[in-house]
Parts: structure tokens; sequence; C-alpha cells
């Protein structure tokens, strides 16, 4: 049974999770006077506590294998050092595949949810990207364009911080941007590289701010931004939004909250939130005028579906039978190469940001080319802080132990370099998510199915990917050591949802028969319900989704509460 107190309080504003999408909200509606409660399925982060930024292999058991060494036999799911509360998989909160499907989901529990892990690249959708379907009859486009949301990309990237420059690329929109970092030795050879093949190669644009802003502390080049940043310097929800919104008084924040389903009433308005309080395993609800999914795209797909009722036997906000569908994740593709011109580089400080300080952008937009739309390539190199399994790929290529091995790891440390593609996925049929009918959590709740499969177009553009990988690793004077992912199908491609980019659950359109929410990220079937993930996106483009969560988050908070002042909601 429901546990409530006896006078239930109200709160204008329900958000669920903790994320980029969430975090947003809740920045801009308290700011604006709007009482709001933040469900959260993980603990309280404390950064002191929780990030263990500059700390060493030495420091630790196994050196970072894990407990009882996980790693050495293929078990452990994460970084050891990376932010806690992340899993693939977990016996808590199961998922599962349909039979000939591959497909992995990644959940992080915790204040801030995957902003603490991800690598904060930050890509503007193009104006093409926003009307696919009139450009090549494939997938459909948005109900917003390009100008609705660019005002918010410019109040997201002056208020996060980005890193870039301008280039003016029609495919990779110009933003506002901090001074990016100085090139390392790999990235000025694979510059060097692109430029041969006429490829585009510009400086990465990613949430790390170089510069003072809003009160935190400029980039100490420290290259750990996955393990989490104390001074704030790289991006997160938690840091950046979430904790400074608990200090104006107009957030209450609910930890270890599983939400469960939403409830609504006989005029379809959503009048309360069931949620597990996993501390107590006891089943709570909590009053609202308003809800803002921010779950991330399955599980907001995954609430909806399981927020059944006479009414509503399908769950809610799916009259046109769309929640779950449309699934789709960035196609992935990697190809790992030595370069003998990197050898016996002196030793040197070349940490920089996490991940690389260049990229491509999709320099083929404008050509006829065999596969639809497009990607981008993320390129990296350099002396990495050595870990455990840093050298396997050494001891892989060469034979021998003792002084002959490490003479080898020596020499030819700092000298691989990586080539990583991010391409866009069309919808399709195949590709959705559902609830599975005999299979709950740890709470009862029905968890979900997924179908998964790449098409055509994506599997022709991932061959175009590694054509070009390993022609740029070559022209730098390379050879090819590695293609496909540790999560690749047979031929490379990347398993979906592994690049956990996974889009379009619950997507927005013009016609509610045809979708879910409108362009405002409103429900059409229910006025008090709104998403801020990636639930709505009508299409998944090579950009890499977070920056536009966060526009449209923003967007969305505004409309909402002019909507709230005029009494519509």
């Amino acid at each position: 049974m429901f546990q409530t107190p006896r006078r239930e309080r109200v709160y204008d504003v329900v958000v669920i999770g903790s994320g980029a999408g969430g975090g947003t909200v809740v920045q801009v509606l308290t700011q604006l006077g709007v009482q709001v409660a933040l469900l959260e399925a993980g603990p309280m982060l404390t950064p002191e506590k929780d990030f263990r930024e500059h700390q060493m292999p030495v420091d630790f058991p196994h050196r970072g294998a894990g407990e009882g060494a996980p790693f050495y036999f293929g078990k452990q799911q994460r970084d050891f050092f990376e932010v806690k509360n992340s899993f693939w998989e977990n016996p808590n909160e199961p998922y599962t595949v349909a039979p000939g499907s591959q497909f992995k989901w990644f959940r992080s529990r915790i204040i801030g949810g995957r902003t603490n892990h991800y690598g904060r690249i930050s890509l503007r959708f193009a104006e093409y990207d926003f009307h696919p379907y009139t450009r090549d009859g494939l997938g459909v486009d948005w109900p917003i364009t390009y100008a609705d949301v660019a005002p918010y990309y410019d109040k997201a990237e002056t208020f996060i911080g980005v890193h870039g420059s301008k280039e003016g690329i029609p495919s990779a929109p110009d933003g506002i941007f901090q001074k990016p970092p100085a090139l390392r030795v790999p990235e000025i050879l694979i510059q060097k590289s692109c430029r041969k093949l006429d490829i585009p190669c510009i400086p990465a644009r990613r949430a790390m701010i170089t510069q003072p802003t809003n009160g935190r502390a400029a980039c100490h080049y420290c290259g750990q931004c996955g393990r989490g940043c104390l001074t704030a310097s790289a991006y997160s929800s938690s840091q950046v939004q979430i904790f400074p919104a608990m200090k104006t008084g107009k957030l209450t924040l609910f930890t270890d909250a599983m939400a469960r389903e939403l409830i609504a009433g006989d005029d379809g308005r959503i009048q309360a939130v069931s949620y597990i309080d996993k501390n107590t395993r006891t089943e709570k609800r909590i009053r609202c005028r308003t809800v803002v999914l921010a779950a991330g795209a399955c599980e907001t797909a995954r609430l909806l579906l399981n927020s059944k009722s006479a009414r509503f036997p399908n769950g809610l906000a799916n009259s046109s039978g769309q929640v779950g569908r449309n699934l789709t994740d960035s196609v992935g593709f990697s190809v790992s190469g030595q370069v003998p011109a990197l050898e016996g580089l002196p030793r040197h400080n070349a940490d920089g940001v996490r991940g690389s300080h260049v990229y491509v952008p999709w320099w083929l937009y404008d050509q006829k080319n065999d596969f639809p739309r497009g990607y981008h390539i993320e390129l990296g190199g350099n002396f990495r802080y050595p870990s455990v399994g840093a050298f396997h790929g050494v001891c892989n290529e060469h034979e021998g132990f003792g002084k002959k091995l490490k003479q080898q790891i020596w020499q030819e440390y700092g000298s691989t370099v990586g080539v990583t593609g991010r391409g866009e996925m069309i919808p399709n049929a195949k590709s959705y998510c559902e609830l599975d009918p005999s299979v709950v959590d740890r709470w009862g709740i029905p968890v979900l199915r997924f179908h998964f499969a790449w098409g055509e177009e994506e599997r022709k553009m991932a061959k175009h990917m590694e054509k070009t990988f390993r022609a740029i690793i070559e022209t730098m004077g390379g050879k090819v050591r590695g293609v496909g992912r540790t999560m690749s199908e047979a031929g490379g491609i990347s398993v979906g949802g592994s690049i956990i980019h996974e889009v379009g659950t619950a997507r927005m359109g013009k016609d509610p028969g045809h979708s879910v929410f409108d362009g405002f990220s409103r429900a059409h079937d229910h006025k008090n319900l709104f998403v801020a993930d990636g639930a709505p996106f009508a299409g998944n483009p090579d950009k890499n989704p977070t920056l536009t969560i966060i526009a449209l988050a923003w967007r969305m908070s505004e409309y909402l509460a002019e909507e709230m002042r005029k009494g519509n909601v």
C-alpha cells in the first residue's frame, strides 16, 4: 500500500531523473521560483568521497582491478576509477533482449546520472538534421527547426561552458565557445594526416571549461574527467545545476526513489508519482501539478508503459502506440593502430582534457554517398596514465616476457592511436523496447525487453568508416592493429545501445496519431506531462545528444513556467 503523510504536499513540478535533462529543468525552474521535487533512483553524490580524481592504482588493492580483481576475469563493467553506481548489468535491475537481437543498456543510479561519466562532447545539431525526411525521404521531420533551438544552444553553451572553435562548417554549426586546449603531438600528426586526405580535423567541442565560469575553476588538464572533477571544471548536472538549485530553497530531493508509475485522474491529468523507497522497500507517492520525465529515453518509455489503468490499458501518453518504438543508438565503429613516428618521444605530461583535443565533423554532407546521413570522427592517442590492462595490446602483439617485453612496452608507450566513428541511425520497425511479460526487477516492476537491428544503411556507413579510419592511420605511417570495439557485432559495428546514445522512444511530432510529445516536449494526451531527455528525439543525428537534451530541456522549462503562470497546466 502507498505510504503517504496525512496532509500531502503538492509540488508544482516533479522531475524524475537527475541527468542532463533533469538537472537543467531543476536549474531553470528553481531560478524562476517554481517549487520542484526531484526523484533520483540512486543515492546522493558526495564528490569529496565518491570521486577518485588524482588517485593512483597503487593506492588500491589489485591496482584498480576491483574487489576480488574482476578485471582479470572480464567481469569488471566499468573502469574502477570512474564514478560509482553505474552498470551495464545488475541482478536487481535486469532487462531482457529478444531472440535474434543484441542490445546493451547502461544505467547510472546516482545524483547527476550519466553526466558524471560521459565524454562531454557537445555538438549542435545542424539545420538539416531537423528535417531529414524532407531531405532524403527517410525517417520523419522534427516539428521544430534549428532556429527554434539555437537560442537555447546559446544559453546551454554559455552556462555549462563548452570549448571549441568557429569553423563555418554547415554540418557542425558554430556555438559560443571558450578557447580550446592546445593540440598534443599525436593530434598534430592526426590533423596533418587528415589534411592530406582532404578531411577537416578541427578542435574538439567539449563541456570542459578553459576559463573560470560561474564560480567554477578552469580545467587544470589532469585528464581524469571520467573519475569526477572536484573543481567542477568538467560539466556534470550534479555539481553545476542540482547542488546550486538546492541552495535556492525551491528544490526537494528524493534519493533512492525508484519511480514505478504515474497516476492519472479521470480527467487524464497526472496527479501523483508512485515510487519505491529502495531503502525501506516500501511504495510511496508524491503529489504534483506537473510531471517532467527525465529518466533517460528507455527508462522514460518503461515508466509510461508501466503506468497502466482501465482508462489507459496501453500506458500513459500512448494513444499513438509509439511509446517504446523508434529506438535508435549511434552507429559506432573503431580502428586502432600503432604509429612508429610516435615511438621514443620524451616522456612528458600530455594529459590535457579527457579524450582528444580534435575531432572530424561530417565532411561529405553535400555529396551523394552510397549510404544516407553521415558520421563524425573522434580521434586520440597520447601518454595516458598507465593502469591495469594498459599494455594488453603490446603483449598480444609481441611474444616474450621480462626485459625484452618491458623494452617493447617502453618503446611503444604513447605511440598508439584510436579512430572512432559516431554515425546516424535511421529509425526502423525492428528496433524498439517493450515490457517483458514475465520478468520484474527487485521491486516488482516489469522490466524492458529490447529488440534491435541495424539497417543496411548503417552497415554501409560502418564500411565507409573502416576504409576512412584505415586511411588516416596509414597516412600517418602507422599500422592498423585492431578493428571494432569491445562490444561489437561481427564485422566491427557496435552492439546496439553500447554507444549510450539511445533516443527516440517517445518521439515528438505534430500529429498526435504518430507521435507522443509536441514540439515543446508536452504530451499530446496529458497537458501536465512533459519530457526532458532523449525520448522525444525524432531522429538521432551523428552528433552526441547531450547538448541538445540540455537545450530542449531549457526551452521546455521556460515554456512550462509560462504555461503555469497563465494557468494552462
